[in-house]
Parts: C-alpha cells; structure tokens; sequence
C-alpha cells in the first residue's frame, strides 16, 4: 500500500508543521510516522488475508486486526502485508499463494516461519518495525534466521483479535502476538502500543538492575531424539554471551539442566492437542485448509501433490495426515500434559522475580530451502515456551563463518518481560545486534 502509505507521511508532515510542540505529538503519537509491516495472517483494512492458502486468494480485509489498529491510532504507517507459511503452521515461509520467501543474507536460506516474511523486510531494511504471532516460534525463529529482534509477550497481554487462523480453545494460552524489530530499543514502544490497557499487567516502568539479574544457562535440550544436536557456533556464541556478562557485569551465571526440557516436543504437541477447562477439542487442522473452500483429505492430496495438481504445500499435507496421531496413546498424552506443568512450575520457580534463561533458538543457524523437512521438530527449542506462558526475547549475536546470523533467547518468568527487554538492550550494545546483509 506504498501509495497510501505516502498520503499518509504528507499528512504526518502537515501534522508536524502544525503541531503545538512534540511533547504533544510524542504523547499523542509515540510512534508517529514509523513505517510498520504487518504479518500477512493480521487484518489490514484493504490488505489480503489469505495466511498463505489458495481458497482465501480472494479474501481482502474490511478492518484491521485489533493491534494493527493500535499501531495505526499511535501514528505508524502500514507499508503492507509479509508472507508466512500456509496457515501459519510450519517453520519454511511458502506457500501457493505468493510463493517462497527467501533469506536476505543467503537466498537459498530460510527465513523460518510462520512469521518468516516479516523477519526477512525487517533484515533487509525494508521496514523498521513489525507485527508477528507465535504459536511455536513463529517470531523467534524469523528472528533468529533474520539477525533481528522479536519479543514473544507473556501470554494474555496483547490481544490476538483479527488473524487468521486465530486459536481456539486451550490453544488460546499459547498463541502470542508481539513486536519483531530491527533495533531492540524499538520492542518496549511497540510492545506498549500492542498491548493498550493490557500493559499495565507488565512492569515495563520499573527500572531494571542487569547486576542483580539472576542468570542462567542452558546449553541444549539434553539431546532429545526429536531435534538436531546445537551447532558449534551457537554454543560459542551463547559462550561469548556467558562470559561477557561476567566479566562485565561481575554477575555468576549458573549452568542448569532442566530434565523435561529434552521433552519439549512431546510436551507442546500433547498441551496444543488438548481440551480445555470446558471440555472443548483443539481445532483441526484439516478443517481450516477447508476454509472457503470443500473439505479437504489429506491423503487424497497427498496424491494429488504427488503429481503436482495440490493447492496445498507438503509441510501442510503432512501435518493433516499426522494430526491424528496425537491421540492415539491418550494416557500418554495425559502424562505429558502433567509434564508440562510440571516444568511450568519448575520454571516459575527458576526463574522468580529477577531471572533470566540463556537458551537456545534454535539448534542450527538457517538452514536450506526444502530441509526443515528432513528435521520437523526443531522448532520444539522455541515452542516449549508457549505452552509454559513465559516471555521471551530472540536476540541477534551477529554473523556466523558463513555469513548467517547468530542469536540466543532470553527467557523470564510470567510478566517479567521487562527484564529479557533490558537484556537485549544491554546485548545489543555488546554484540551489534543487526548487520546489515551483505554488509
């Protein structure tokens, strides 16, 4: 919407020239000007909303999602939409409708999903600042294969109101919509203007102490079978991270190993599959790829795409095929599920009222185009923390030997999101935060 978005600017100038003083404007409009892009799956009046599937190609948004209208109330300016995977569900942003994002850094790269598009104008300085969702690391991971920054809230602060798909039932609690930024400065203003009335849950004005952080540190996932081993230089960059807080900050930073963590995977598949309080099943899958559409068989377009005739991309065929599966060993699922909060609670715990977890963001840096096939549960590093409701902050470390970006996670407990804010700040400075691609 560039040429609505120009009209717009003209009017910000107009606004500026005619303005009391900025204390007003500021006041009025902290983000005054700001060009934002918005995750295609959000309404934005005027704007497609497929979420990346062909039945919805013509479906055109006749409002705007209850935070981008925030966004636009505090004086942002919408550039347009960003491509996500099909239905949000898969970490390879591609899908039928608009086709494959690729990796400003390396274009045979990913840029992770479902978030992935604005993870990728983000990095290559198409815009300053974003809007993305996150199920199961749908921000994070865009975040960390893009060298930017991405803020997953503690769950129930900013509305999700206007995506689509949106969650229903117990899924309610872990999907999270939240700011993804170049600059990490820019998370905690946007987060404020997302958040409206719901900000007053966080502890955003308190002053943070980074010397009287208790930081911890965990290096993997304990090796679940599940997940790729963590690449070298990620543990080094997290190292890095370890000693620099140390030696800078004189703080300890004390290596734990959480058991249930190597259950990661097992424990959001079972907690994403589960009822509600009210006894209300978790949606499926295979009723939203018949959205505007006919009821679709998985397996009847796993054929078809066998010969090349499917609308629907592989990563979305084979979840409808698989998500069955969950419930087939029920008292299985019961025990992960009492597993989960479990760790919840061990978390909590953990982490207290001045914690903060090194972890993490994914175990490789961005892989190829087509490989989180052979791979599909390494979102589970991300993805654990939806479902335990916890902030997180994805922070860049800089590039790796092969041009790739580097990053870690910083994790708090239950609206503590002020803390990991002032840590990828303080990070930031420390390690440069974004690099320019091809810089």
């Amino acid at each position: 919407r560039f040429e609505e978005a120009l009209q717009e600017a003209r009017q910000v100038d107009k606004l500026l020239s005619e303005a009391p003083g900025d204390d007003y404007l500021e006041e009025k409009f902290p983000l005054l000007g700001v060009p934002v892009t918005v995750k295609e799956a959000f309404s934005l009046y005027g704007m497609p909303n497929t979420s990346g599937l062909v039945n919805r190609r013509n479906v055109i948004a006749t409002s705007d999602a209850t935070v981008v209208s925030r966004l636009k109330q505090a004086g942002a300016i919408p550039l347009g939409v960003t491509n996500c995977s099909e239905l949000c569900m898969w970490y390879e942003s591609s899908n039928r409708v608009y086709g494959r994002t690729n990796n400003p850094y390396d274009l045979q790269r990913i840029v992770g999903g479902s978030s992935g598009g604005e993870g990728s104008v983000l990095a290559a300085a198409c815009s300053v600042i974003g809007v993305g969702s996150d199920i199961g690391g749908s921000i994070r991971m865009p975040a960390f294969f893009n060298g930017v920054f991405g803020h997953k809230p503690t769950t129930g602060v900013v509305p999700n109101d206007g995506q689509f798909p949106n969650a229903h039932g117990v899924r309610t609690s872990f999907l999270c919509t939240g700011p993804m930024c170049r600059y990490a400065e820019d998370l905690e203003p946007v987060l404020r203007v997302m958040a409206g009335p719901g900000v007053s849950k966080l502890k955003l004005n308190e002053k943070v102490s980074l010397e009287k952080i208790k930081f911890h540190c965990m290096d993997h996932d304990g090796g679940s079978v599940f997940v790729s081993p963590v690449d070298k230089e990620i543990l080094q960059a997290q190292k890095k991270v370890v000693e620099h807080l140390e030696s800078d900050l004189g703080v300890q930073v004390q290596r734990v190993a959480i058991h249930k963590m190597k259950y990661s995977f097992q424990i959001w598949s079972a907690m994403m599959s589960s009822k509600d309080s009210d006894g209300e099943e978790a949606q499926r899958f295979t009723d939203l790829l018949g959205d505007h559409g006919k009821p679709v068989w998985p397996l009847w377009e796993l054929m078809k795409w066998l010969v090349g005739m499917s609308s629907h991309t592989f990563p979305a065929i084979a979840l409808g095929l698989t998500e069955k599966l969950v419930n087939l060993n029920l008292s299985g699922k019961a025990k992960l599920v009492s597993m989960g909060k479990s760790l919840q609670e061990e978390m909590e715990a953990l982490l207290g009222p001045d914690g903060v977890l090194l972890y993490p963001s994914h175990p490789t840096i961005a892989p190829t185009h087509h490989s989180p096939i052979c791979m599909p549960f390494n979102f589970a590093y991300t993805a654990i923390f939806n479902v335990l409701g916890l902030p997180v902050t994805q922070c860049p470390l800089g590039l790796g030997s092969e041009g790739l970006p580097l990053g870690i996670q910083l994790v708090a407990a239950a609206y503590n999101d002020h803390l990991t804010l002032a840590v990828a700040r303080y990070l930031e400075k420390a390690f440069g935060g974004w690099v320019l691609p091809g810089k």
